[in-house]
């Protein structure tokens, strides 16, 4: 058994850790879904590579040759990773989108400086003076905290009046309509 006769594997075990390295070390955004996206494919390799066996056929049946004359390659593999490559590719671009919303929203898509502007804003929050800030937590700008809320006062209330009777509405006969100003749109002034 020589080096090259795990080829497959030495290959896979190769992108993982490529794979494993960029996710783990990069700050750039989209760098770190290519390193996703290479760990991903090297774990298709080592399931495709463990599912095959050498000079084994597709498992179908020839007329004319018994069953436990041909060895056959186990199918189960092959499409549990069809799924996964479909599953990986709307991972990766579900990760592009929240990339491009957050380079919206930050002007960058390294990690540090949006991480850095998170930060900046908790301290100018925590720097705000306290009615403006109750004032954006009751408006729902900022995430409520455990201290109470403030409530404004209740206006002083005033007995009530009694109503004046309403006058009955008028009877409308079946072929009569309401009349309404004309609407606007094709066809109309």
């Amino acid at each position: 058994m020589g080096v090259f006769e795990h080829f497959n594997y030495w290959v896979a075990v190769f992108l993982m850790m490529t794979g494993f390295y960029t996710v783990i070390a990069r700050t750039n955004m989209v760098k770190k879904l290519i390193g996703l996206g290479m760990f991903q494919t090297a774990v298709f390799l080592l399931y495709i590579s463990m599912g095959k066996i050498r000079g084994a056929t597709a498992p179908y049946l020839v007329d004319g040759v018994p069953f436990s004359e041909n060895t056959y390659t186990n199918p189960l593999t092959s499409v549990l990773i069809l799924t996964a490559i479909v599953v990986s590719i709307a991972t990766t671009a579900v990760g592009l989108a929240i990339v491009v919303r957050i380079r919206e929203a930050y002007g960058t898509v390294e990690e540090d400086k949006t991480i850095a502007m998170d930060m900046a804003d908790e301290r100018a929050e925590d720097a705000m003076p306290p009615t403006i800030r109750e004032a954006k937590r009751r408006l729902g700008w900022l995430p409520r905290s455990g201290a109470p809320r403030v409530t404004p006062p209740e206006p002083a209330r005033q007995p009530a009046r009694e109503a004046a009777p309403r006058p009955p509405a008028p009877k409308r006969g079946p072929m009569s309509r309401r009349k309404s100003a004309p609407r606007k749109g094709k066809g109309r002034p």
